[in-house]
């Protein structure tokens, strides 16, 4: 009986032909793959590259370079004022979007109705996630930079930078919350303990790690951001910043800026750049890394 099915169900399909597809298709992807991977070769190829000729040819002193403000003249200029400013950039960042986020996500999860405003809620949070950077970049420059009259300072840095990693925690945190059992939050209902004592002394330390994981990986992103801080007026600063209300030059900024300088030794300091903006982001994906694996090795 089943041969006289499977018979019916496949008499009239080429298996060849399909093993073929198979094989095609899987050759497709796996080329997409490589055609990434590749590119990311090159690029750390050419960047490296440029960073061993600056420091060879050019004779460009990696402790200077990290040492010493920006400056118009290519042989004092350096990038301590930036890698400061970006320091600063991303404890504001935190500061502004990891409460709120975390709190909405609190909200949105734990206490509002499931209903269709909610679900429309949850719909704009996760578009929002996908704007250009640029928009959020204009809406700072627009509300902070001309509407309060800030000005070009850290603060509007931040909260540009800050309006566009917050859809990313919110979302993050979501998914946090949710991979917590219920059964967790039922035991703690039986022990007596009021909802928010169940979130707080049950759910968040259960939800943290993941928490703390898609807030990292936001901020690793945030730091390499150079659309928002160009349209709130960071372009090149040559000192570092004394404070929130005071001029900036990010790491994304200075390194827009020597890239736009035609002597090959600002173009060299792009590259030494590059690779210590890259080394951020390395340790920041690394530290997120490490906190995931932590969290699923307690579980």
């Amino acid at each position: 009986m089943s041969t006289e099915t499977e018979h019916d169900l496949f008499g009239d399909v080429d298996l060849k032909w399909e093993h073929a597809k198979n094989r095609l298709f899987l050759w497709v992807i796996f080329a997409a793959s490589m055609f990434g991977v590749a590119m990311l070769a090159l690029l750390l190829l050419d960047i490296g590259t440029d960073f061993y000729v600056g420091l060879t040819e050019f004779n460009i002193s990696l402790t200077d370079f990290l040492t010493r403000d920006g400056s118009r003249r290519e042989e004092l200029s350096g990038f301590r004022g930036a890698i400061v400013a970006s320091i600063m950039l991303m404890i504001l960042t935190a500061v502004l979007a990891f409460f709120v986020g975390v709190g909405s996500a609190i909200y949105l999860e734990e206490y509002a109705p499931d209903n269709r405003v909610t679900r429309l809620i949850e719909a704009n949070l996760a578009n929002l996630a996908g704007v250009p950077s640029i928009v959020y970049g204009l809406l700072a420059l627009a509300a902070v930079v001309n509407g309060i009259g800030t000005g070009p300072v850290l603060m509007a840095g931040a909260i540009a930078l800050g309006l566009l990693v917050m859809s990313i925690i919110i979302v993050s945190s979501q998914e946090a919350l949710r991979a917590v059992p219920d059964s967790v939050r039922n035991g703690s209902y039986a022990t007596g303990a009021t909802k928010w004592q169940t979130i707080r002394g049950v759910v968040l330390p259960a939800a943290i790690p993941g928490i703390m994981t898609g807030t990292i990986l936001a901020l690793a992103r945030a730091i390499g951001e150079t659309a928002p801080l160009l349209m709130v007026g960071a372009i090149f600063v040559n000192r570092m910043p004394s404070g929130p209300f005071d001029r900036f030059s990010g790491m994304p900024t200075q390194i827009y800026a020597w890239a736009a300088e035609p002597s090959p030794h600002f173009i060299h300091l792009a590259a030494i750049g590059i690779v210590v903006l890259l080394t951020f982001l390395f340790v920041m994906n690394g530290l997120a890394m490490y906190i995931r694996h932590r969290y699923e090795t307690e579980i």
